[in-house]
C-alpha cells in the first residue's frame, strides 16, 4: 500500500508539473502563439477576405476600456478560426475564448495531450470533468483582456439550454457583468460570400450546399478558395452589456427574460446590419406592380378617378400599368456587378482619384441597420449617381434605388440605367394626377420593401457651380410615406460630390449665356467618348451626419396626423432647407475653388501670384477658423496655386504676362491676366466654394456700408437680415442658426485674423485694423456679382410695365440690357450676365410685388440699396 501511495504521489507530482499547477486547459480556447504549420496554413486561406480597417479601428481603442465577445449569427469553427487567424494577424483584439466551442484539429499535440490530462486528473480527483464557466476560467481570462467568441443560433442549442440545463454563454455574461468593473461589449460580426441579395425560395444548390447568409463546409471552402476576393468581414455596433442591464424596461427582469431579449435585439441587429450590405428580396416587375395595382386604398382611388373623368375602369387599370412601366426600375445585381468593373475602370482612366470619407460611410452603413436611407446628394455632372453607386456598391451596401429625370430615359442609357436601379420621374407632375398617384405609389412601395432610395434635390444639375435652393417634391412623396405609416423611420444621407474639374464644363457655361439646353440622346453619348481621353483631376465624396425622420418630426410635430396642412409643408423645406445646409458643411474646398475666388475678386483683371496670395491666404485663414473640409492638396498653399494658375494657363482662362517695365519675366514674380470672356468659367469653380463665405460676405459689407472704422454689433443686425433675405433665392441659411449668431461668430473669425480690434472701453464695440479694411473688401467682393446682375433686372422693370413684360419676353430683355450695360461698364463683372443670377432676381423682386414699372416705390427702394451696397467696392478701383 505505501509502494502503491508513493507511485500515486509521484504521478500527481508529475501532472501537477505538466498542467502547471491547475486544470484550465480546454478545447474551447485557443493559444496567442499556434503551431508553426497550422498557422501558416490558416493565414494562408484567410489572408485574401477582406477586412475594412476603418471598422475594426475602433476596436483597438475599445480593448482598452472594455472586455469584447464577438458574436456570429450561425455557429460554425469556421468562422471562430478566421476572426482568430486575421484579427491576430491584423493586430487588433482576437478570440482566445469560444463559448461552447471544441478546437481539436487545430490544437498544438502537446496543448491537446494537456487537455487530456487536465480533464482525466480532474475526473478521477472530484468525479466530474473541469467546466470553464465553474472554474471561473472564462472570467479570470476576460478580466485579463482575452476576447471570446460566441454564436446566436445553434442547431442544438435550445436542446442544450432547456432541456439539458446547459450553461447559456448570454446568460453567464448577463451574470457576469455585474461583478466587474470594466464593460462587457458584445460586437456582432458577419463573415459573408456574397452581396446578393436572398432569393424568394431557395435553390436546389442552397438546399444541398446551404444558403449564400450559411454556407455548408463545401460552399464556404469553394469560395474560399475559388474566388476569395468575395469575401468580407461587416462588423455591426456593438452593445454594452452593462447600459442593457440599466435600461428601465430591464429593471426587475429575471435572467431567462434577459437573455431571451438580448439574444433577440442581437439577432434584430445582425438581420438589419445583412440586408443593409445584400439588400431585401428582389422581387420581379411583375410581383411588385401587383403590390401597386392590388393594393385596395389604390384601387379605390382609381374607381374615384375613372368616375370623375367619365371613363371605363379597365382604361384606367390600362394607363396605371404603362405608367409603372415608364417610371420602375429592373434592379439587376448581377448586371450591377458587371457594372461596377466597368466603371471602376473609366474612373481609374478619366480621374486622379476618389477621396472617399470613410468614416462618414461608416455612420452611413451604421444608419443603415436601424432605418431606409435617402441618398441626397448634390448634381454637379451626370456622373454623380454613377460614381455615389459605384462607392456604395464597392462598400458592401446595396445600389439605392435613384430618381432619374426622364430624359435619361434614351436608349440604350434607359435600359442600364433601369438595370442599375434608376425609375424615372417627369419634371413637372401640374396635371397629371394619375401620374403623381401611380408614382407616389411606387416610391412608396420600394420603402415598404426595404429599397434604399436616392434623389437630388435640386432637381437638376447645378449650373452656377453652387447649390440650387431645394425642390420639396419629393420629400413631400417621402413625408407622406413616413405619415401613412409605410416605414417606422427614415434616415436621409446629405452626401457631396464635387470635382477638380467638371466633365461637362462647356455645356453648362453655354446654357449660363442664354443657349437652350441639348436634349440627351444616343448620338451625345456616342459624342461624349472623347471625355475618356482627357484627365479631370480627383472626385471628392463626403458624407453628413444622417437625419432621422423619426427624431425630426418628434421634437417639431409630435403627431403629424393632427398637424395642418401649412405646418406639414413646412416641415418639408424645414428638413429640404438642412439637407441643402448639410451638404454645404461637408462640401471640399479645392485649390481651384480658392484660386478662381481670389482672380474674380481681386479688383483688377491684371494680378501677380504674390498679390493673389494675400487673398487666398485670407480665405484660408478663415475656412480654418470654420472648420470647412480642405482638399489634401492645400496642405501646401503655395504649391497649390501655384499649379491651379499653371492649368488655368493652360486651358486659357488666364494669361501670363510680363511685369510692367521688363523686357523679360522675373523668376521670382509670376503676373497674369484674366480673360474676359473665361471669368463665367472661373465663375463655376468659385460658387464650388462660395457658400463658405456668405456669412462673412454680408458682416464685411454690413460694417462696409456703415462707413466708419468703428462701430457696434448691434449696428450690423439690420443689414445682415436684409441681405439674407434679398439673397434668399441664391443662398440657403442655416435654419437652426440666428442672424445675430452669424454675426458674432464671423466677428469672432475676424478678430482672430486681426480684421478687427474690440474696443479697450467700449462693449460690443470693435475698430477696423489697418489691414482689415482691404480684407473685408475681399469678403464683401463675393457678392458683387450678385447685386450687378439684380441691378439689371431692376433697370428692365423699371423700364416696362407689367403687361409688356410677358413671360417670353422679359428674359430676352434682361439679357439685353445686361450686355449693354457690361458694354458700357455700368457693370464691371461678365460673370454678372448669368441667366440664373437674372432668373433669381426676376423671382425676389415678383416676390416682393415688383413686377414693372406701376411698382414705383419698391423699385426705388431697391435701387437706393443696391447703389448703397455697390458704392462700398468703389475704393477698391
Amino acid at each position: 500500500m505505501e509502494l502503491v501511495q508513493r507511485i500515486k504521489e509521484k504521478i500527481r507530482t508529475w501532472m501537477d508539473a505538466a498542467l502547471h499547477g491547475h486544470h484550465d486547459h480546454y478545447t474551447c480556447t485557443l493559444p496567442k502563439k499556434s503551431g508553426f504549420l497550422s498557422s501558416l496554413i490558416l493565414r494562408s486561406f484567410f489572408s485574401d477576405v477582406y477586412v475594412n480597417p476603418t471598422q475594426t479601428a475602433f476596436l483597438k481603442t475599445l480593448s482598452n476600456e472594455a472586455i469584447i465577445v464577438y458574436a456570429s449569427k450561425y455557429r460554425n469553427r469556421f468562422e471562430y478560426l478566421f476572426y482568430h487567424t486575421r484579427y491576430k494577424e491584423e493586430g487588433i483584439p482576437f478570440p482566445e475564448i469560444g463559448f461552447e466551442y471544441r478546437i481539436f484539429l487545430w490544437q498544438k499535440i502537446s496543448r491537446l495531450i494537456r487537455i487530456v490530462l487536465a480533464h482525466a486528473d480532474h475526473f478521477f480527483r472530484y468525479k466530474i470533468f473541469p467546466n470553464p464557466y465553474e472554474s471561473g476560467f472564462f472570467k479570470r481570462q476576460m478580466e485579463a483582456g482575452s476576447a471570446a467568441f460566441l454564436s446566436l443560433v445553434d442547431p442544438k442549442g435550445f436542446y442544450h439550454r432547456f432541456v439539458k440545463a446547459k450553461q447559456d454563454p448570454l446568460k453567464y455574461l448577463i451574470e457576469l457583468q455585474p461583478t466587474i468593473d470594466r464593460p462587457i461589449y458584445i460586437v456582432p460580426q458577419w463573415l459573408l460570400f456574397s452581396k446578393k441579395p436572398q432569393r424568394p425560395f431557395p435553390s436546389l444548390v442552397d438546399i444541398i450546399f446551404g444558403s449564400k447568409e450559411n454556407p455548408g463546409r463545401l460552399r464556404r471552402w469553394t469560395v474560399l478558395l475559388r474566388t476569395p476576393q468575395k469575401a468580407f468581414v461587416e462588423i455591426s455596433d456593438p452593445v454594452n452589456l452593462k447600459d442593457f442591464l440599466q435600461e428601465p424596461e430591464n429593471q426587475g427582469r429575471d435572467l431567462e427574460r434577459l437573455s431571451f431579449t438580448l439574444r433577440n435585439r442581437l439577432l434584430e441587429q445582425m438581420n438589419r446590419h445583412r440586408q443593409s450590405i445584400t439588400g431585401p428580396v428582389i422581387k420581379t416587375q411583375e410581383e411588385l406592380k401587383e403590390l401597386i395595382l392590388r393594393n385596395g386604398q389604390f384601387q379605390d382611388l382609381m374607381k374615384r378617378y375613372a368616375q370623375s373623368q367619365n371613363k371605363d375602369i379597365r382604361e384606367i387599370y390600362k394607363k396605371a400599368d404603362a405608367y409603372l412601366n415608364e417610371i420602375a426600375a429592373d434592379y439587376s445585381v448581377t448586371f450591377i456587378q458587371a457594372l461596377s468593373m466597368i466603371f471602376g475602370w473609366i474612373w481609374k482612366t478619366m480621374f486622379d482619384g476618389i477621396t472617399l470619407d470613410m468614416e462618414g460611410l461608416h455612420r452611413v452603413k451604421s444608419a443603415a441597420t436601424k432605418a431606409t436611407l435617402v441618398f441626397v446628394p448634390c448634381h454637379k455632372s451626370h456622373v454623380d449617381y454613377l460614381i455615389l453607386n459605384y462607392l456604395v456598391f464597392n462598400n458592401n451596401m446595396p445600389c439605392p434605388h435613384t430618381a432619374a429625370g426622364r430624359n435619361l430615359a434614351f436608349w440604350p442609357m434607359g435600359t442600364l440605367f433601369r438595370k442599375s436601379g434608376a425609375f424615372f420621374i417627369k419634371r413637372t407632375f401640374h396635371g397629371a394626377r394619375l401620374y403623381s398617384t401611380i408614382f407616389s405609389g411606387y416610391v412608396h412601395m420600394l420603402i415598404e420593401q426595404g429599397f434604399n432610395i436616392e434623389f437630388f434635390i435640386e432637381g437638376g444639375r447645378s449650373r452656377t457651380g453652387k447649390l440650387a435652393l431645394p425642390k420639396t417634391g419629393l420629400v413631400s412623396i417621402l413625408l407622406d410615406a413616413y405619415k401613412n405609416g409605410v416605414c417606422r423611420d427614415l434616415r436621409f444621407v446629405p452626401v457631396y460630390i464635387g470635382y477638380d474639374r467638371l466633365l461637362e464644363e462647356s455645356a453648362i457655361l453655354k446654357e449660363l449665356e442664354g443657349t437652350r439646353k441639348k436634349q440627351e440622346s444616343f448620338w451625345q453619348l456616342i459624342r461624349a467618348r472623347k471625355v475618356l481621353k482627357k484627365r479631370y483631376g480627383r472626385i471628392y465624396v463626403q458624407f453628413a451626419e444622417p437625419i432621422s425622420l423619426n427624431a425630426l418630426v418628434s421634437k417639431s410635430n409630435p403627431s403629424l396626423q393632427d398637424t395642418d396642412q401649412a405646418e406639414y409643408q413646412a416641415l418639408g423645406r424645414n428638413l429640404s432647407y438642412r439637407i441643402i445646409n448639410a451638404i454645404n458643411r461637408i462640401s471640399v474646398v479645392t485649390p481651384q475653388a480658392l484660386t478662381a475666388s481670389g482672380i474674380l475678386n481681386y479688383p483688377k483683371p491684371r494680378f501677380s501670384q504674390k498679390e493673389l496670395m494675400v487673398y487666398v491666404e485670407t480665405y484660408l485663414s478663415y475656412l480654418l477658423s470654420q472648420k470647412a473640409r480642405l482638399s489634401e492638396n492645400l496642405d501646401d498653399p503655395y504649391d497649390a496655386i501655384e499649379n491651379v494658375l499653371a492649368m488655368y494657363s493652360n486651358r486659357k482662362f488666364i494669361g501670363r504676362q510680363k511685369p510692367k517695365g521688363q523686357d523679360d519675366i522675373a523668376i521670382d514674380e509670376k503676373w497674369y491676366l484674366v480673360w474676359e470672356s473665361k471669368r463665367l468659367s472661373l465663375e463655376y469653380y468659385k460658387n464650388n466654394c462660395i457658400h463658405f463665405f456668405i456669412p462673412a460676405a454680408y458682416t464685411a459689407l454690413a460694417i462696409l456700408s456703415y462707413d466708419a472704422f468703428q462701430f457696434s454689433t448691434s449696428a450690423l443686425q439690420s443689414d445682415y437680415n436684409f441681405l439674407q433675405d434679398f439673397f434668399k433665392y441664391e443662398f440657403a441659411h442655416d435654419v437652426d442658426k440666428t442672424p445675430e449668431y452669424m454675426v458674432r461668430k464671423t466677428l469672432k473669425a475676424f478678430i482672430d485674423d486681426a480684421i478687427l480690434m474690440p474696443h479697450p472701453t467700449l462693449p460690443d464695440t470693435y475698430n477696423i485694423t489697418a489691414a482689415g479694411f482691404r480684407k473685408l473688401l475681399c469678403f464683401a467682393s463675393f457678392l458683387k456679382t450678385y447685386f450687378e446682375s439684380y441691378w439689371v433686372v431692376l433697370k428692365v422693370l423699371k423700364a416696362h410695365n407689367r403687361r409688356d413684360l410677358v413671360k417670353k419676353e422679359r428674359m430676352k430683355k434682361i439679357r439685353a440690357l445686361g450686355n449693354q450695360f457690361y458694354k458700357q461698364r455700368e457693370i464691371e463683372r461678365s460673370e454678372a450676365l448669368s441667366q440664373v443670377n437674372y432668373e433669381n432676381g426676376l423671382t425676389f423682386f415678383n416676390f416682393k410685388g415688383i413686377k414693372g414699372a406701376e411698382d414705383e416705390e419698391g423699385i426705388e427702394f431697391y435701387t437706393e440699396v443696391i447703389q448703397k451696397y455697390l458704392g462700398c467696392f468703389m475704393v477698391q478701383k
